[in-house]
């Protein structure tokens, strides 16, 4: 009988570890977290296309994560998409008004994120500024689309050059 409980209870501490595993994996994938949110500045960028970035995304500077994409809106007045970052406070003061914020994607099918790339302006980026300078995401079906248009138009011009 002694037995038996003991290894119940082994068996229930097991379950609960695995449970709370399970949870923090859970939390880390999904970007969320439980402690406080750091104090946190923001910047805007405006792109033609974003192609899949998604809110909470992560934001990079040397690979290193300095934030995350707060919203994504439709500017209605130029038909782009207005991406608001929240940054690390630290960074503020610290970004140059020439910084490129290019749409990358981890892999080739993997998240979209955004890397930010300083420039050599001595003016700088303050809370609530906008980043001129962006380039788009790269959407692979447009890059397919474009290779079939040009080998048909290879084919067709080779074909042409034939008769």
């Amino acid at each position: 009988m002694k037995r038996s409980k003991t290894m119940e209870f082994g068996v229930g501490l097991f379950m609960i570890a695995g449970i709370l595993g399970l949870v923090f994996l859970g939390l880390r994938v999904s970007g969320l977290t439980l402690s406080a949110p750091a104090q946190s500045f923001q910047l805007e960028a405006n792109f033609a296309n974003i192609g899949g970035l998604k809110p909470r995304a992560r934001v990079t500077m040397a690979g290193v994560t300095v934030g995350r994409v707060e919203a994504i809106e439709l500017d209605t007045e130029w038909y782009d998409a207005r991406v608001v970052l929240s940054l690390d406070s630290e960074l503020e003061g610290q970004l140059s008004r020439d910084s490129i914020a290019s749409i990358l994607t981890a892999g080739l099918l993997g998240e979209q994120y955004i890397g930010l790339s300083v420039g050599g302006d001595p003016e700088m980026l303050e809370d609530g500024d906008t980043i001129r300078d962006t380039q788009s995401a790269l959407v692979l079906e447009e890059l397919i689309q474009q290779f079939v248009s040009n080998m048909a138009c290879l084919l067709y011009t080779s074909d042409a050059a034939d008769e």
